[in-house]
């Protein structure tokens, strides 16, 4: 399992945007099993530092929900985040 993080201030939306869309979207799912062990993902950076504090799961842009404890820099970035990201910076 892996987690990647990206604060693009380029955009003009940064993680407040993807908060957002991601709490609206993902709000009260389950946690998953799947290939998610298999890549790093993107999540939103405060929901990072909550993990890491109280061992709360965290909702990846893809949809994938699980504990972090892997180094996210060992695996490859997921497809689905990555062009849910990049759809969401259009």
């Amino acid at each position: 399992m892996g987690i990647f993080t990206r604060d693009d201030k380029s955009t003009g939306g940064g993680t407040d945007l993807l908060d957002r869309e991601l709490e609206k979207l993902l709000e009260d799912a389950q946690i998953e099993d799947g290939d998610h062990e298999r890549f790093s993902h993107y999540v939103p950076k405060d929901k990072i530092l909550q993990s890491a504090m109280t061992g709360k799961a965290v909702r990846a842009l893809c949809g994938k929900k699980w504990t972090p404890s892997r180094d996210p820099e060992k695996f490859p970035v997921c497809p689905d985040c990555k062009k849910v990201y990049e759809n969401m910076k259009k």
